[in-house]
């Protein structure tokens, strides 16, 4: 069971929450490679086929992303959290002109840092045969 409410959430449960909330706050919207050690443990897990494994591979995806679009925008839409596991869900443009994509990470935490993540990145489409906005 999810546990999206701050009065169901156990300490360990709002103190992960909060840590992953700071690791999008401090690395992922602005794209700061020089944050990554304050959030990400040194044997971090990547299961993203977008970067390589490890914590200095994160930090060299980081640089690049940011260089290849220094006005990339991420909004944060959503966060859960169960146990030692937090899901984030956000929009990311490149350009305030682009559609994006939408992006849900799933992050496991360990002693206060994330030690593994995975993700799922979908474009947002010019057409949809769903009316339903994707956020």
């Amino acid at each position: 069971m999810t546990k999206n409410s701050a009065t169901s959430r156990t300490p360990e449960e709002q103190r992960n929450l909060d840590h992953v909330l700071g690791l999008f706050r401090d690395v992922l919207a602005p794209l700061d490679a020089d944050q990554v050690e304050r959030y990400i443990a040194p044997d971090y897990i990547q299961h993203s086929p977008m970067a390589a494994p490890g914590r200095a591979s994160l930090k060299a995806f980081l640089k690049q992303v940011h260089a290849a679009s220094p006005h990339a925008s991420q909004k944060l839409l959503r966060a859960f959290v169960d146990g030692e596991h937090v899901i984030i869900h956000y929009h990311v443009k490149k350009d305030p002109e682009d559609r994006g994509f939408v992006v849900m990470d799933i992050f496991r935490l360990a002693n206060g840092m994330v030690v593994e993540h995975w993700d799922c990145v979908q474009d947002v489409p010019a057409h949809s045969p769903n009316p339903i906005s994707m956020f």
